[in-house]
């Protein structure tokens, strides 16, 4: 018998991970791994439902208002570049418990704030912990998922960020009037207690094992998930391996400049351009809702907080669709689909003066329901299109303009409330998502139901 070569060796645990059928042990690791993201989306919303009582509070202006919406993407700027890059040096679940530690302990940094400036500060720097762990964790599912069904098994994981969002919705709106807008940044802290745990109960990715040269590692890790596999199962046996995909060699280190080299310098300023158009679109407006039914129409903190949930539900609605129904339908059409219609309802908002709350609430509601499967969608699709040496650092840079997005549209929002004019908001938001649809159906490329190693050598 020859020797078995590194090439080899890492196509052979490409074949292992196809060959896997889908059990509970999967899904004990995506949900696992979904406690954190979980927290994450709870700690986003968290901030929108604080606003109403800190306005009156502290007194803030729609640019304060905008500031500290934006504060936290600043961080998560800064920590989806950074931790993507470590993510490819030192391992994704390394990298996923330091991100969970730092967003969470900021979380009650939060709680303490005394001042609207250092409230402002704690979460810029709790943003970097969160901008590092949804793309490192996206990518660590996706390495894990095989190519049949890997749409649906993704993107089913990525629904706990939107229940993480409803479930904060509901918290804020009921803990905000009782106890205070403090306690809803406690709430935000648990996910520390998971961090340990999630270290210990997971192998590391075998995929990004191989990559790096740690055969011995990623055979270790690999049989590890095998066996669990085969207890679920109840049998010895799993279906036989078979060599398709042509993976690199282990040991290549992870180059920033390829990003920009061969096949993939289109995909990146591609795919730069859509996370930036389409978040613009999502945050410009979202974040803004509970304020703008405050401040604009006057209503109520509490009938604010109630209707902003509409939002939020709407939101949960489009991300189930988008997982039951991606695999079908395919990522480029979906992309290019929802951005067009989302961005269509923005216009109509416009085209109505945004004068009625009930039409600011309705379209903005509906338009939720694409946008934010875009965000979910996108997760799914970027690391698709790069191979494991780089897809936390491809991801991490993709998701760091949607944190360019997230941080300047609330502010422009803030300074368009300020001068009366929110119907421009609704026309500007929108056209960048139809831009963004655009771009997807001229340029995107399909990878539903292909092996990571064949659409990203």
């Amino acid at each position: 018998m020859g020797t078995v070569t590194a090439d080899e060796k890492v196509n052979e645990i490409v074949g292992r991970i196809e060959r896997l059928p889908l059990t509970a042990y999967q899904i004990k690791a995506r949900l696992i791994v979904g406690i954190a993201t979980f927290f994450d989306a709870f700690d986003i919303v968290t901030m929108s439902f604080a606003l109403p009582s800190l306005i009156g509070a502290w007194h803030l202006k729609p640019q304060q208002i905008g500031l500290l919406l934006s504060a936290s993407f600043i961080g998560q700027l800064i920590g989806a570049i950074f931790f993507g890059r470590l993510a490819e040096r030192i391992g994704r679940l390394r990298t996923t418990v330091l991100t969970i530690l730092v967003f969470s302990v900021l979380s009650f940094c939060c709680a303490a704030a005394w001042n609207y400036l250092a409230l402002l500060t704690f979460r810029l720097v709790q943003g970097i912990g969160l901008g590092g762990e949804v793309p490192v964790a996206a990518s660590y599912i996706n390495e894990i998922a095989r190519a049949k069904g890997r749409g649906k098994f993704v993107l089913l994981y990525e629904l706990v960020f939107p229940i993480g969002l409803m479930l904060g919705s509901l918290v804020g709106f009921w803990v905000v009037p009782m106890f205070g807008w403090r306690w809803l940044f406690v709430i935000g802290g648990v996910p520390a207690l998971a961090a340990l745990y999630l270290r210990i109960s997971l192998p590391e990715s075998p995929r990004w094992l191989a990559s790096k040269g740690h055969i011995d590692r990623a055979e270790q890790a690999m049989t590890r998930i095998e066996d669990g596999v085969r207890k679920v199962l109840g049998r010895a046996e799993l279906p036989e391996v078979k060599i398709t995909a042509v993976a690199t060699a282990g040991g290549q280190t992870t180059r920033f400049s390829e990003l920009f080299g061969g096949i993939y310098l289109r995909r990146t300023l591609f795919i730069w351009f859509v996370w930036f158009a389409l978040n613009l679109s999502n945050h410009g407006i979202g974040g803004w809702l509970p304020s703008l039914y405050r401040t604009v129409f006057k209503l109520s903190v509490s009938d604010s907080l109630a209707i902003g949930l509409l939002n939020t539900f709407a939101g949960l609605l489009g991300s189930i669709a988008v997982a039951l129904l991606i695999d079908r339908i395919g990522r480029r059409r979906w992309l290019a689909m929802s951005a067009t219609i989302g961005g269509c309802l923005f216009a109509v908002v416009w085209l109505t003066g945004a004068s009625r709350v009930v039409y600011v609430a309705t379209f903005a509601s509906v338009a939720n329901f694409f946008f934010f499967s875009n965000t979910l969608a996108l997760y799914l699709y970027t690391p698709e299109l790069y191979p494991t040496r780089m897809r936390t650092l491809g991801l991490g840079m993709s998701s760091a303009m949607m944190r360019v997005a997230s941080m300047s549209a609330p502010f422009i929002t803030g300074m368009v409330v300020a001068r009366g004019a929110l119907p421009s908001a609704f026309l500007l938001y929108g056209g960048a998502a139809v831009a963004g649809g655009i771009v997807v159906a001229l340029f995107g490329i399909e990878t539903k139901g292909r092996v990571l190693e064949e659409i990203s050598p």
